[in-house]
């Protein structure tokens, strides 16, 4: 009988070699620090000279300027503070819906350029071709000047059904309004969404454990109707619509989307759905052609085939490359200042910077928020791709 015997690891001393490449790291490392306290020194300095204190205590100072949108309470009084804020809230909420616009679209277009009809192949090709190849920039002109500041005053705005009116001024929607206990039923719809996910997700556990489907549709019913219905009917709330009325020479009541806010949309959400579009294609035709085989083979229409086979093993060549996009678009959000749309750039860099000379921390301000949005979607999209790979 023989016995594997342990050798012990070697034992590594510090030769010339590693002395040598230590001593080179430290001062590399030394030398970075130095150049990060010369900069920082420097500035300290020059804004010394020019009277312009540094620090953040100018953030608590009145602004005095209005922006176009803000979500939360703003008014010339209102501190620069708040005004970060309101432009961190914008820039988050064009993020978000750039985001949603840009999936939806971006799906559609990958399913569109394989589909078998050659009409909708060829157009989902025209789509990305013409949008992807276009500088975002000239795409925000193109929206804001050409096609939304052009359209006609509020008196003879373009109206849908005489529910919603799009004008020079933006697209005005009816208000929904829930009175008293319309709390409880907005949590109750998030309850049920939650339950239809949990649901959802067993389904899909006992089917890759067992093979066996189960149907989770009416979850989603129950969720998305039935617990929002029962809550109305408990509570007696009532849903109302505050639907626009031209009032001299604007509408008053429901919600105005500012062109500002349309332009900058649709200019980002159609630029990187091409992009997203092509990865979908992509990570389809990344599926080797046995799991089409074996997929018909079981008599699965192409619809399941698609949904059930193709799309699951896809999303793990597809999720990489569009947390790319999710992130480009974040970021892109800066170019929308380009047509006054009120975001961290315009306010912060810009207005803020201006009034009050505090170059250094603005911008540093700006830069941190970037890099969080950034971090967090890459956080987001990581923890969803290690679910992927995990599950396949």
């Amino acid at each position: 009988m023989t016995y594997a015997v342990r050798t012990p690891p070697p034992v590594r001393y510090l030769t010339r070699k590693r002395v040598n490449a230590l001593v080179i790291q430290l001062a590399f490392l030394a030398a970075v620090v130095w150049i990060f306290y010369f900069l920082f020194a420097n500035t300290t300095a020059n804004l010394a000279r020019q009277g312009i204190a540094s620090g953040f205590g100018f953030l608590g100072n009145r602004a005095g300027f209005d922006v176009s949108l803000s979500y939360i309470p703003f008014s010339n009084n209102s501190s620069y503070l708040r005004g970060f804020w309101v432009a961190v809230i914008n820039t988050l909420v064009l993020s978000a819906l750039g985001i949603v616009l840009a999936t939806i679209l971006g799906f559609g277009l990958g399913l569109a350029r394989v589909s078998r009809n050659w009409l909708v192949a060829r157009i989902a090709t025209v789509y990305v071709e013409t949008f992807r190849n276009i500088p975002l920039l000239l795409q925000l002109f193109f929206w804001y000047f050409a096609i939304l500041r052009p359209l006609p005053g509020p008196r003879d705005s373009v109206s849908f059904g005489d529910l919603a009116f799009l004008n020079n001024r933006g697209l005005v929607v009816p208000q929904p309004i829930l009175s008293e206990g319309g709390t409880i039923v907005v949590i109750a719809l998030i309850v049920g969404v939650v339950g239809a996910v949990v649901m959802a997700v067993r389904a899909r556990r006992v089917r890759q454990a067992t093979g066996l489907g189960r149907v989770v549709w009416h979850w989603w019913l129950i969720g998305l109707i039935g617990l929002p219905a029962l809550a109305i009917l408990v509570t007696g709330t009532e849903l109302s619509f505050v639907v626009p009325e031209l009032r001299g020479f604007n509408f008053a009541g429901g919600i105005v989307l500012l062109p500002e806010m349309l332009a900058a949309l649709l200019g980002l959400g159609f630029y990187i759905s091409a992009a997203i579009g092509e990865i979908v294609r992509a990570g389809i035709q990344g599926v080797p052609k046995g799991q089409y085989e074996a997929a018909a083979a079981l008599g699965h229409s192409r619809l399941e085939m698609m949904r059930l086979v193709v799309l699951p093993q896809a999303m793990r060549i597809i999720i990489p490359p569009l947390s790319t996009q999710y992130l480009s678009l974040a970021k892109n959000t800066s170019l929308a200042a380009a047509i006054a749309f009120p975001e961290v750039i315009s306010i912060v860099a810009g207005t803020t910077l201006t009034q009050t000379g505090q170059a250094v921390e603005t911008i540093t301000l700006a830069m941190a928020f970037y890099v969080t949005v950034s971090l967090t979607i890459a956080a987001i999209m990581n923890f969803l791709n290690y679910r992927v790979l995990r599950n396949g």
